[in-house]
C-alpha cells in the first residue's frame, strides 16, 4: 500500500475510532447509574425492604436483585455514618470538611458522605446537619463513594433517613426537596430553628447545572 493510500485510509478510520472509544467510555460511565435505577424498579415492584435493626438477609447482588425477602442493614459506621433504607445507602460519614477548599472535599467524598466543617452535628438542639456527596458517572476517578447519591431525589415527604453519631442512632424525617440553580449555599447559611439535616448533591447525576437540596426534621 502506497503512503498516499495508508494516510487516506487512516484519516478516514480516525474519526470512527473516536466515535467507538467515546461510545465505550460513556457506556461504562453511564452503567453504575443504570444498575441503581434498575435496582431502585425491582425493589419497588418486589415490594422489597431495607431493615434496620431487624430481621433480614445479608446484603449482597443475589439478595438485591433475585430474592424478595427483607435485607438486614448494618450500618458501616456508628460513630458517624448516614443510612436511607429507601434508596438503600449505608456509608461512612468524613466529619468537618471544608467546602471552601475543593482539593479537600474531593479528596473526602472518595470514602463516603461529607459533613459541612460549618455545620452542626446530630443533636437535639437547633441545629443544620449539612451532608453532601456525590452523585456522579466518573467512578473511577472520584472513588468508592462517587456514586452514593444517585438515587437521592427518589426520597419523597416522610420518607426516613438515619444517622448515626457517637453510636446513637438519630432518625430524621424528609420534609423538603428542592432544586437550586448553580453553586446556591441557602441550604447551608440558611438560619435555622430547629434539628435539622440537610442533604445536597449535584442534579441531574454526573452534572454541576444544579444542587438537590434534600430536608429533613429530627423526630
Amino acid at each position: 500500500m502506497s503512503l498516499t493510500k495508508f494516510k487516506k485510509k487512516f484519516w478516514t478510520i480516525l474519526p470512527n475510532f473516536f466515535i467507538v472509544v467515546g461510545l465505550l467510555l460513556f457506556s461504562v460511565a453511564i452503567i453504575p447509574y443504570l444498575r441503581d435505577e434498575v435496582w431502585y424498579f425491582l425493589k419497588q415492584h418486589k415490594g422489597q425492604e431495607f431493615v434496620l435493626g431487624g430481621r433480614g438477609q445479608r446484603d449482597s447482588v443475589f439478595a438485591r436483585y433475585l430474592s424478595v425477602k427483607p435485607i438486614l442493614v448494618e450500618p458501616v459506621n456508628k460513630q458517624f455514618g448516614i443510612v436511607i433504607e429507601k434508596i438503600g445507602v449505608n456509608a461512612p460519614i468524613m466529619a468537618d470538611v471544608a467546602v471552601s477548599d475543593e482539593l479537600a472535599y474531593k479528596e473526602s467524598l472518595k470514602y463516603g458522605v461529607a459533613h459541612a466543617n460549618t455545620s452542626s452535628y446530630p443533636s437535639s438542639q437547633p441545629g443544620n446537619v449539612y451532608l453532601f456527596a456525590h452523585s456522579s458517572l466518573n467512578f473511577w476517578d472520584l472513588g468508592k463513594y462517587a456514586q452514593v447519591f444517585n438515587l437521592l431525589r427518589k426520597l419523597e415527604a416522610g420518607d426516613r433517613i438515619h444517622i448515626f453519631y457517637e453510636g446513637k442512632d438519630f432518625e430524621y424525617r424528609v420534609v423538603n426537596k428542592e432544586i437550586y440553580k448553580g453553586f446556591n449555599t441557602y441550604a447551608l447559611t440558611r438560619p435555622v430553628i430547629e434539628s435539622l439535616l440537610t442533604l445536597q448533591t449535584c442534579d441531574p447525576p454526573g452534572t454541576t447545572l444544579n444542587r438537590l437540596v434534600i430536608t429533613a426534621k429530627l423526630i
